[in-house]
């Protein structure tokens, strides 16, 4: 079993997400010791933003691409490469205005591409990544799960990651955390009991 985890929040220690998913990628490796695991920080490691250099890059052989162009298709590579070889992938995934951070939408539009995570044919789009699973650590400081303010988020990442072929997605969720102390560890709590389940019967 190989297992992408995928933080990112730009809160560092504080941040509620990137502890849920340590604990849970932890509860992971102990209910299945042989797991291996890619680590990606998106926050401290980010990944340049889609644009028309990577576009250029893609599209040039790699004989002719200058310094820029070659980091851009080596991070589009290796990025895709992680993604494509992952079994499971957990992804920490707080709100930020009511949407996912930049840093993993740029992370998405790496692993998004046509003819390698998806593609078109005469009967519709058709997504390649089926068979993985993927486990969402969901946080937000408001409560938002189920809810109009709540369609960039969770409902995006359903989509997008359903667009790919990704139909056993579970999320980890933790909300209401700026409605304060008692509040936030509840949330916290109840998170933390989603993920003994996740584990209980392995």
């Amino acid at each position: 079993m190989k297992l992408l985890h995928i933080d990112s929040s730009i809160l560092g220690d504080n941040s509620a997400s990137r502890q849920l998913s340590r604990e849970l990628v932890q509860a992971w490796i102990a209910a299945e010791p042989d797991i291996s695991v890619t680590y990606r920080d998106l926050a401290a490691d980010a990944i340049s933003h889609f644009s028309s250099q990577t576009l250029v890059a893609a599209g040039t052989s790699a004989e002719l691409r200058d310094a820029a162009l070659k980091h851009e298709a080596e991070l589009s590579e290796s990025t895709m490469a992680e993604f494509l070889a992952a079994d499971a992938v957990v992804i920490a995934a707080p709100m930020y205005n009511f949407s996912i951070p930049t840093q993993l939408k740029a992370w998405i539009d790496r692993i998004a591409v046509a003819g390698k995570t998806f593609r078109y044919t005469e009967a519709g789009p058709e997504g390649l990544c089926g068979g993985k699973k993927l486990l969402i650590v969901s946080t937000s400081g408001g409560l938002h799960a189920g809810q109009p303010s709540g369609i960039g988020h969770e409902e995006y990442l359903k989509l997008v990651f359903g667009f790919l072929g990704i139909t056993d997605i579970e999320f980890v969720r933790a909300e209401g955390l700026a409605y304060g102390d008692d509040m936030r560890a509840k949330a916290m709590h109840e998170a933390q009991l989603q993920i003994g389940q996740q584990f209980a019967a392995a």
